[in-house]
């Protein structure tokens, strides 16, 4: 652990703190203003988008419209995504001639890119056309990532809208929520970063793949296509799906430590602001301050562990006459090295990106072990673009009833009493995923069809199990490596967990939103628990982690907490 690693680590903390009023301002007025930012740049390609869609942006939606209309958009986005993987091979775009995606793998690769997790069983470099990669992929980084924002927005207005007698009980438009996170943030900022990344090395281009000849005289092709305008979304959008197989390893994709360290700001840059939005939207912008407090202290504890563990060489290793100095470089990029490296392995499943800069797999034991619990407690850890701050209100709803419970009173949020019903669709949203990572786990670890896939043994190979279902419900997109996941057991299995992970977690979150917006706003008393101090920003934390450890605290102690006591005894499965 060195200074300088430290010192990025600040930077780091330090620009995200620094982005998140301005950008969180800017979403509000977004969103929420009377008149969006920027009306003459802006406003005409809204407004023809509404007239091409025949929406009224005048007329909003009760949670059940906002949830069907999420629903239908996102299935027909799955069904367009799966149609040009197989007919790739008689679409333009295709210079290198991709034959059709399999018909299991497609159906995996539309599911994951809908529902923003981005798990990826292929090699896009030697899988999918130019045309694949655009109209299919890229466009459902900006259109999954704006259906989570717009959630996150139903919630928000749920929980902080104040109707008088007989007003509405509305949650805003999922059309409006759509167009407005694409034309006002998502597009314009890709515009910009992209040029930018391209302008720092990264290739744009339409061009065939290029055959070269190698130092020692052989030939190899070197592929290329447009990837800076992936990237920048890939990033700013949480989804981490690469152009490339080696992702954000890849020199392509992040050929600098400086490019690097922008796609790390641009994975955190919308979660963060968004818990600024949600303290304007509230009326108190100390309420977004005191969820971000909770998430930042989650994401300091996880970069601590993390960088720790992969400073020290793997416990396995440890007795082999070689200088362990550097610490533990198996899987990692020299031009990162494992500050950076740690780094981008929390910040990235604490965001629910995937990106990754290293292979998880050859983290150390308890190194691995912190990417995969960001995953399992939710991703709400700052968490996917819109998932995160939804995800966080449901366990803010959690943390008030037992605060209430704890002084003896009917709990409050805002002025509105959480009752029965809400407590009833939190804990369904709760449930929903451990039941899905859990059930799916302990399948595929006694079928051969679940087996045959693993590249290692013992508790290595029950967590690489966990991990990806774990990272595919959470709609996290990253893998330990050595899962070999394109079989057609996987595919399916995988479509399913990530399909349940997404909208089965959303509908709940959507019902909350409906039963909360409703109610009568009553003036806080002398019980009434105050949520925007630093009491309830470390009850908070002490929910999200107690619920996760009693969860999944069994399983983690059979993988990789065992592996390291095994590793460290000198035990080899």
């Amino acid at each position: 652990m060195t200074t300088n690693g430290w010192l990025q680590i600040a930077l780091f903390a330090l620009v995200i703190l620094a982005t998140t009023r301005p950008l969180g301002g800017y979403m509000y007025r977004v969103f929420e203003g009377e008149r969006p930012p920027l009306p003459r740049v802006f406003g005409p390609l809204e407004r023809a988008l509404y007239r091409l869609c025949g929406v009224d942006p005048r007329r909003e939606q009760g949670w059940k419209g906002y949830a069907t209309a999420l629903l239908l958009f996102s299935a027909c986005g799955v069904l367009v995504t799966y149609a040009l993987q197989r007919l790739q091979h008689l679409l333009p775009f295709n210079p290198e001639r991709f034959g059709p995606v399999a018909s299991d793998l497609a159906l995996d690769t539309a599911a994951s890119f809908a529902t923003n997790t981005n798990w990826q069983n292929y090699g896009g470099e030697s899988t999918m056309s130019y045309l694949t990669q655009m109209a299919g992929l890229a466009w459902h980084n900006f259109t999954s990532a704006a259906a989570g924002i717009g959630v996150a927005l139903a919630l928000a207005r749920g929980l902080t809208r104040q109707p008088g007698p007989g007003g509405p009980k509305t949650l805003g438009s999922f059309w409006v929520d759509l167009v407005r996170s694409i034309v006002y943030l998502l597009l314009p900022v890709s515009v910009a970063v992209g040029l930018a990344l391209v302008a720092m090395g990264v290739p744009q281009t339409l061009s065939a793949y290029r055959e070269i000849s190698t130092v020692e005289g052989a030939k190899q092709v070197i592929a290329l296509g447009p990837v800076a305008s992936q990237e920048v979304i890939k990033m700013f959008g949480t989804n981490g799906g690469g152009f490339f197989n080696a992702n954000s390893a890849h020199p392509f994709e992040n050929p600098t430590p400086l490019v690097n360290f922008v796609q790390l700001v641009l994975i955190f840059a919308i979660p963060a602001g968004l818990t600024y939005t949600y303290g304007k939207m509230a009326r108190s912008t100390r309420q977004g301050w005191a969820i971000f407090g909770a998430m930042a202290i989650l994401w300091l504890a996880g970069v601590l562990a993390t960088y720790h563990a992969e400073s020290h060489p793997n416990p396995a290793l440890a007795s082999l006459a070689v200088d362990h100095g550097p610490g533990n470089l198996e899987g990692k990029e020299l031009r990162f090295g494992v500050a950076n490296s740690a780094l981008f392995a929390t910040v990235t499943t604490d965001a629910s990106c995937g990106a990754v800069n290293a292979m998880h797999d050859s983290f150390t034991p308890l190194g691995g072990l912190v990417p995969m619990v960001n995953m399992q407690l939710g991703e709400v850890i700052f968490g996917g673009v819109g998932a995160g701050l939804y995800g966080i209100l449901v366990m803010v709803v959690l943390t008030v009833f037992i605060a209430g419970l704890m002084v003896g009173r009917t709990p409050e949020y805002l002025g509105k009493k959480i009752e029965g019903r809400e407590l009833k669709l939190a804990m369904l949203y709760l449930l929903v995923f451990p039941a899905i990572v859990l059930t799916l786990t302990a399948w595929s670890s006694v079928v051969g069809l679940g087996t045959s896939s693993l590249g290692n043994a013992g508790p290595h190979g029950l967590s690489e199990l966990l991990y990806a279902y774990s990272s595919g419900a959470a709609n996290n997109g990253s893998a330990f490596a050595g899962l070999n996941g394109n079989t057609r057991f996987w595919n399916l299995t995988l479509a399913v967990d990530m399909l349940v992970g997404r909208f089965w977690m959303i509908i709940p979150a959507l019902g909350i939103a409906g039963s909360m917006v409703g109610k009568k706003v009553v003036a806080p008393g002398l019980g009434t628990f105050p949520t925007t101090g630093l009491t309830f920003t470390v009850l908070l934390v002490a929910v999200v982690l107690i619920v996760g450890a009693l969860t999944y605290f069994p399983a983690l102690s059979l993988g990789p907490v065992l592996e390291h006591f095994a590793a460290v005894s000198g035990k080899v499965f």
